[in-house]
């Protein structure tokens, strides 16, 4: 494996992550913020909202760490053909 090869595995492993926790937080953001409802958004639940929500986000890029080392290094997956 080349060093270039090595870098652009590592790029595409970063970015495949990032992806998985922007969209954990703000799938998570909005689930909980669409069954509070609008109104709560101005209400200290709301920030308490998105604190849960950037928890599940950590938990997401911490799962996909973990992930890179017991599964394939190239995937933030669990999965072993991902």
């Amino acid at each position: 494996m080349t060093t270039t090869n090595v870098i652009r595995t590592a790029k595409t492993y970063a970015v495949d992550l990032a992806e998985r926790v922007v969209w954990t937080f703000l799938l998570a953001a909005g689930s909980v913020a669409l069954a509070a409802g609008p109104a709560d958004m101005f209400n200290l639940s709301f920030w308490q909202t998105v604190g849960t929500a950037g928890i599940a986000a950590a938990g997401s890029l911490l799962k996909g760490i973990i992930a890179r080392a017991i599964g394939d290094p190239n995937s933030a997956s669990t999965a072993p053909r991902v």
